[in-house]
Formats: structure tokens, sequence, C-alpha cells
């Protein structure tokens, strides 16, 4: 295989204009909502000293993530997506700007803290169905592999750069400043996503309600492969996300400098591999590759807890971080190569919780689980459970195991029904379709 051969696959971005404005909407955007990824838990961290308090975080986001999710998904197939996403990116700029607030304050409060993660992960949840379901409107079946990877290549561009110079902006210039910054991103993510083309529903969408939601439930639950790639992903994010323990173990290691850089290798890893994702198209047995990136993503995490020498846990984080997003490559092309568009926004309202239910419960168990133990056993104990959980996950799935994208009734159907972008999308949607977000 050819260097230039694993260059990523620019086809999306040439093809359509609406894509370019959601790349570089969220390229934008993207940037602040790492600061404060970073600068959220380090303040909390500061204010109670305790890794519970950290790990609560994901409590907190949790019952939001899924109770809005699921409607989000819902308004989703029933309204404009691009509409749905500027307010909520409206909504996310506010919550952001009261973080910047309360920090000015004399004595920060850590109430508002936990209520601008439960906002944030209830706007969230209404907005990212919308950003999700947009993406096969506008992109060719068979460029989804490389929307996919070039999405996320945009998203770790910000998950390096942003958490490093989180560290760095928040030892020289305080929390504040990494907060007015998100603020700032907001802008600008903005500005590009109200050039962005409408996307309306299709013509007999129904209203958003609990027999829609449900409806899409059923389907998922229907489609083996599909259910497998959520369980696949809830598993390993609940047992190997060890993000909240990351300011305790950059104190246990005697490396607070290396706070920013563990934060950094994760979306580093995984920008490696977007950067180099031009095999991506070439694969067929999604499936199978998903189950191997989860397990590697385990053994990685195990690895990195064991070890003491912090360029070796940093080593094995940017790792884990590459198995990451192989996994995330093709569980998204799964989802948008087999799922119909009625159901998208209702699907990508699952999928959500799938991606953001397990981190956010990953990130109580790595706390609680330090409390009990230590900060290093519940970093390699987790990767071990979930090298376990994921193994016996695929046994119980063997459908996911044998999709393959060349042979999957659900993938030829939607192939030989797929819209070119620039025509008439869904009834009286026409034209090309996007919105850029956050991450």
């Amino acid at each position: 295989m050819s260097p230039r051969a694993l260059l990523p696959d620019l086809a999306p971005w040439r093809s359509s204009r609406d894509f370019r404005l959601l790349w570089s909407a969220g390229l934008v955007t993207v940037f602040g909502s790492f600061l404060t990824f970073v600068a959220l838990p380090l303040q909390l961290k500061e204010l109670t000293g305790s890794t519970v308090a950290v790990g609560a975080l994901g409590v907190v986001e949790l019952g939001p993530l899924i109770v809005f999710g699921l409607y989000g998904g819902a308004l989703a197939d029933a309204m404009d997506r691009r509409k749905l996403i500027l307010w909520s990116e409206v909504a996310l700029g506010l919550i952001a700007l009261g973080l910047l607030g309360n920090t000015l304050l004399p004595q920060p409060m850590v109430w508002p803290l936990y209520a601008a993660a439960a906002l944030t992960s209830a706007v969230t949840g209404v907005q990212r169905p919308a950003l999700d379901a947009i993406v096969p409107r506008i992109i060719a079946h068979d460029q989804l592999s490389a929307a996919a990877a070039l999405n996320s290549l945009r998203w770790q561009v910000g998950g390096v750069a942003g958490p490093a110079l989180a560290g760095l902006l928040i030892a020289y210039a305080g929390l504040e400043t990494a907060y007015a910054l998100d603020v700032f991103s907001f802008a600008g993510s903005l500005v590009l996503s109200w050039r962005i083309a409408p996307s309306p529903p299709a013509h007999d969408a129904r209203p958003p309600s609990l027999s829609g939601i449900a409806e899409g439930a059923r389907y998922a639950w229907s489609r083996k492969e599909l259910l497998g790639t959520y369980t696949i992903d809830i598993a390993a994010m609940l047992f190997a996300f060890p993000l909240a323990l990351f300011p305790f173990l950059a104190d246990q290691l005697d490396a607070q400098w290396a706070l920013g850089l563990m934060y950094a290798s994760l979306p580093f890893g995984s920008m490696l591999v977007s950067g180099t994702s031009g095999w991506a198209s070439r694969v067929h047995r999604h499936g199978l590759a998903v189950v191997l990136a989860a397990l590697g993503w385990g053994a990685a995490v195990t690895v990195a807890g064991l070890v003491d020498n912090v360029w070796l846990v940093l080593l094995f984080l940017t790792l884990s971080g590459s198995c990451d997003m192989v996994s995330g490559i093709f569980r998204s092309t799964m989802w948008n190569q087999t799922i119909p568009d009625e159901l998208r926004g209702r699907l990508a309202g699952i999928e959500l919780l799938s991606f953001s239910a397990g981190p956010h419960l990953g990130q109580l168990r790595a706390g609680g689980m330090a409390s009990l133990t230590s900060v290093r056993t519940s970093v390699w104990a987790g990767g071990l459970m979930c090298v376990a959980g994921v193994g016996l996950l695929a046994l119980a799935l063997p459908k996911l195991i044998s999709y393959d994208s060349r042979t999957n009734e659900h993938a030829l159907a939607k192939r030989g029904g797929h819209v070119v972008p620039g025509e008439d999308a869904v009834g009286s949607a026409g034209g090309d379709a996007a919105a850029g977000g956050r991450p």
C-alpha cells in the first residue's frame, strides 16, 4: 500500500459545500469545548479535592442526556435540523458564559458547575441527533466512511490543541481565560452555521411523541448488528474511561505538567488514525473491526494503569485513542449506511446514548472504584473488565461479527435508494443541508 493511499479521502469535502461549512464550524467550536472539558473537572477538583465529586459529573449529566437525547432524536425527524442546531448552539454559548461568571466570583460556587454540566448535557442531547442525521443527506453513500473520518479529524485537532492549551492557560492565566475562549468559539461557529442551507423534515413527518421514540427503539432492537455497536461501546466506556482520574493520576506520577497532555493523548491517538484513514473505505467487515478496536482500547488502558513512567502512560493512552477512533469510524459507517432517513434522527438519539452514557457512567465507576481502592487500580482493573465485557458481548451477538457491507440487506437497500447531494433529499427538503455545532 502506497503512503498516498493512507491519506484521508477528501471526496466529501470536495463534493458538498454544506459539508465544508459543517466541518469548519465544528473545528472552531470544538476547540472551545475542549478548553471547558479540562477546566470544569479541574475546577471541581480544586474546590472539593474529591475523586467522587469529580466522577459525579457523569451522573449529573446522564439523566438529561437520556431524556433529551431521545427527545432530540424525535425532534430531528420532525423539524428543520439546521434551526434546531442553531438554537442549541446559542443555548450552549449562554451556559459557557455562566461558567465564566461563576469563576469570576470572589468565591466560586460548586453547584453552578454541576448545573452547567447538566444543562450542557441536555442541550447536547437535543442538538447532536440533528447533527448526525444531516450527514447522510449531504454525502454520497460510498463517501460515508470518508466523511466519518474527516469529521473525527476535525474533532481531534481541537481535542489535541484544546486540552494542551487549556493546561497552559489555566496554569498561567486562570480558569476564566479557558471559559472565555469557549464563549468566543460559539460566536465563530454561529457565523458559519448561519450560512448553511435549511434542512426541513419530510413532508409526512410526524410530531415528536413517545410512540415515535418507541418506533425507533423497536427498529434498533430488531437490528442485532446495530444493537451490538451500541452495547460494545457502552461496555468499553463504562469500564475503561479514566478521564475523571487524570488530575489525580498526574499528582501520583508527580507530573502535574502532564495533565493537559493526558487529556490530549486520547484525541491525538484518534487523530493519527483519522490522518491515515484512506484505508477505511476498503474495509467491509465493519462489525469485526468494532470488536477488535474495543478490545484494543481495553488492553491499552490496562497497561496505562500498570506502568509508572508518565511517558509510557501517555503512549498507551494515545494507543487507546487510536483504537477508539477505529471503532468510531466503523460504528458511524454502519449507522449511516443502513438506517432509513425517516428514522435517522431517532436512531441518532439512541446512538448518542450509546456513545455518551458509557463515558458518563464510566466517570462514576472510575471515581468510586478509586475511592475504594486506588487511582491506579481503578484504571487497570477497568481496562481488564472492558476486555472481558466486550468479548462476552461479541459472543452473544454473532450478527455484529458477521456484518459485511457488501452483502447486508439494509446496506444494499440504502445504497440503492441514496439521494445524490444537491437533489431533493426527503420530501420537501431540497438542496444541500448541514450544520455545524459542538463535537
